[in-house]
Formats: structure tokens, sequence, C-alpha cells
């Protein structure tokens, strides 16, 4: 199977200005992520910017990068200039894997680009993992993601679902055992043709009230693929406290 994978960074950040080129053990937060991605079997990785500081880095370790534009409104319109630049066919599959995610597992890369080969239906794969806990299942901030048997999904939110009529009905403070919640991973393998279709359409009504830019892709029929992801993956760095935590990993797990 052959894959591509972008890695779109950007400059500007609200809560952590320049993240990109955070030092981050003696690597920029970039260069990590580049290097994670690299240890995957995908056949090219890009890194994706319109800032000349982290074209700037990335050349200096070594990775491609492409000069992108800076008025996308999402990282998915920026993974389809990349595939226009590149001259990547319909049929090719780009896993986007996001700039602020340093210890991003090589094998969950892989997955989700074999798990959308295999499923000839979708246009999209992602990735969950478990819900365990009641106040992660209640947390606006955590994307919940439904799916059918066939491994395609119903929908995704940020409302707890699917809810537990009868347990809660009886007071439970906890949820019940077994209860199948998941929480979305934002990892994403697409067809270059699904982001061609996605970068034509305006956004949709329930992409508008969630949030949630997947939900242009089922508001317009394309199906996503979801299946749990086969190694846990760490949340990616958005605060100062976030990258204190990277770092101490790091240092606690030096050869990883």
């Amino acid at each position: 199977m052959s894959y591509r994978i972008v890695i779109p960074a950007r400059f500007s950040s609200a809560r952590l200005p320049g993240k990109p080129l955070l030092d981050i053990a003696g690597q920029t937060m970039i260069e990590r992520v580049w290097r994670q991605a690299s240890r995957s079997t995908a056949e090219q990785v890009v890194v994706a910017t319109d800032d000349a500081r982290i074209a700037d880095t990335v050349a200096g370790f070594g990775g491609s990068v492409v000069m992108t534009r800076a008025d996308h409104p999402s990282g998915t319109d920026r993974l389809c200039e990349v595939a226009e630049q590149l001259g990547w066919d319909e049929q090719t599959i780009v896993v986007n894997v996001q700039g602020d995610e340093p210890l991003i597992p090589p094998a969950v890369i892989d997955q989700v680009a074999a798990n959308l080969a295999a499923a000839s239906g979708a246009g999209v794969a992602t990735l969950c993992e478990p819900i365990t806990a009641l106040e992660v299942f209640t947390n606006p901030n955590v994307v919940k993601v439904v799916s059918a048997a066939s491994g395609l999904a119903h929908y995704f939110s940020r409302a707890p679902m699917p809810w537990p009529r009868d347990a809660f009905a009886g007071g439970a403070t906890a949820l019940p055992a077994g209860h199948p919640a998941a929480r979305h991973i934002g990892i994403y393998a697409y067809r270059v043709a699904a982001l061609r279709a996605y970068v034509g359409w305006p956004p949709a009504p329930l992409e508008l009230t969630e949030s949630l830019e997947q939900l242009r892709f089922l508001a317009n029929g394309v199906a996503i693929h979801v299946a749990h992801a086969c190694a846990a993956v760490p949340g990616g760095v958005d605060t100062r406290a976030d990258l204190d935590a990277v770092v101490a990993h790091i240092a606690a797990h030096p050869t990883n």
C-alpha cells in the first residue's frame, strides 16, 4: 500500500505563538512530528506551511516542505492545495498528521492509511478510542463518534452519545460497564478525490452547529471509516502544560 503524509504547520497560535518552532528537549516540535511520521511506511512526508520561518526550519533538518496560501479556512483545504501542487491523482491516499502531535505513534499513521485503502466505499478514514470516564463522556471538548457494524461513521458530536438512558434514569454516577462510547482521535486519511470535493462544498449546517468539519463529508454523502486505534494516541500540544507534559514524557522515555 502506498500513501503520503502531509503535516500542516502554522506559526500563529492563540495560546502558544510559534508553536511548531517551540523547543522540545533539543528539537523543534515540527521536527519531532516529522521524525515520528517518517518512521511510518509512507512513501512521502511533506510539511505544509505558509510561514518562511517554519519552511527554513524544515529544510534545515532535511524535511520536505510545500509553501501554501495563508488564507485557508482549515487544514483540510491546505491538504488539498498540497495535493494539487504535487500532482497527486484522485485515488492517492493522504494522511493528515497534526503538526502539534510530537508523540504520534507511527503504527497509528499506518493503520488509518491501511483502513482507508481497504474500505473501498469510504472517502475518509479516522480513528477512535474507548471512553470509560463520565467526565470525558460529558465534556463538549471531547468529540464522540457512533459507527455502524461496517465501521462507517453514523455521526460525530460534542454531545455525549450514545446516551445510556436506563442507567442514567436510575441515577447512575458513572458510565455503565461495557458502554460503547468512543472518543474521536483527530487523525485522518483521505482520498484526494474527497479532498477536492470537500473544498468545493459550502460549510454544512451540522458542521457549523457542532464546529466539526468532518460533518461536511457526511452531509454530502462521503462515508468515513472509523476504527479503534491500535496504540494509545497522546493528545496534542495546545497549552504550556501540554508542552511540559511532552517534555517530561520524552525525558522519561529517551529512546522512544
